[in-house]
């Protein structure tokens, strides 16, 4: 699939003159979601094509699709596909291009509960909606014998700033309440009910460490990179799984057989007795169409490294 997505960028762009020889700056800004992982990518790639820098700005999803549509950088990253009137707005056609795709697990600072919390998509709908308020609340407890949950007050943390992560995050919750879905809704930026913002994906795993007894959400990888545990969540299927390689992966082979031509897909909540629920593809937003086209070289051999080798 992604073979394909090359092809048509490489395609799409224009045709391009012979490259200078002074070093090329490709600046970009947008989601925290797969930070890690750029961040790796162009630091490797520096090594490979040492005419060409990458300037990345880890700003959040938001930030990132407003610098792209006014051009003030040369690609956007996003976890948010952009909307149909969003693309009418831009002064160019972008391409999405699904670069990597990832979950999002709800991570808890729990004294004496190190790992292995379970939890339901109900549950975690009303923590965020307030309505759960007590850790040893019995909606929790009954889906945890044998894991002794402090009484204490759960402290909610959430993002502060336009976020791809919360567009999954939301479009998950949305998917699985009714209320939530009525009062509350899913994308970037929502109206949060309760809770500490935190800004990016570093922010919340840096106050979900800080804090005792809270929890939040962010990409798997954010978790790990802080040692904070992540609940067990209940799928489609009614089964509690741990997000993993095969089980976020499994989200994309439901999603793959009705795959729309440009890859703007939803993948929370598919089905699958083996699938994680909250899961998402982070796209970088690329003009078809590059004003500077020794970027655009630069840019499509970039990617089709990160698709080769990255």
């Amino acid at each position: 699939m992604l073979k394909k997505i090359i092809t048509i960028a490489a395609a799409g762009l224009l045709s391009l003159a012979s490259l200078a020889s002074a070093e090329t700056l490709i600046n970009g800004a947008g989601a925290t979601f797969p930070y890690p992982l750029y961040s790796k990518w162009f630091s490797e790639y520096a090594k490979i094509d040492k005419s060409v820098k990458f300037n990345y700005q880890s700003i959040g999803s938001g930030g990132g699709i407003k610098q792209i549509t006014t051009q003030t950088v040369d690609f956007g990253a996003s976890d948010k596909f952009l909307s149909d009137a969003e693309l009418k707005g831009a002064p160019g056609k972008l391409i999405h291009i699904p670069t990597v795709m990832g979950a999002v697990v709800v991570t808890y600072n729990l004294p004496g509960v190190p790992s292995g919390l379970k939890l339901s998509s109900e549950d975690v709908a009303d923590i965020f909606l307030g309505r759960i308020t007590k850790w040893n609340d019995p909606k929790i407890t009954n889906d945890n014998p044998g894991i002794k949950v402090p009484d204490k007050p759960i402290v909610v943390v959430r993002r502060s700033d336009g976020s791809g992560t919360t567009s999954i995050f939301t479009d998950y919750l949305s998917s699985v309440n009714q209320e939530w879905a009525n009062k509350v809704g899913k994308g970037p930026s929502v109206k949060w009910p309760v809770g500490l913002g935190g800004k990016g994906n570093e922010g919340v795993a840096g106050q979900v460490k800080n804090t005792q007894f809270s929890i939040g959400y962010v990409e798997l990888a954010y978790a790990v990179e802080n040692k904070l545990p992540f609940a067990f969540l209940k799928n489609k299927e009614g089964k509690f799984v741990e997000p993993t390689i095969r089980s976020i992966s499994a989200a994309a082979a439901g999603a793959a057989k009705n795959m729309p031509a440009d890859y703007r897909v939803s993948l929370v909540n598919q089905p699958g007795k083996d699938t994680y629920p909250i899961v998402g593809f982070t796209w970088l937003l690329v003009y078809e169409q590059q004003k500077d086209k020794v970027k655009g070289q630069k840019l499509v051999e970039f990617l089709n490294w990160s698709l080769h080798k990255g």
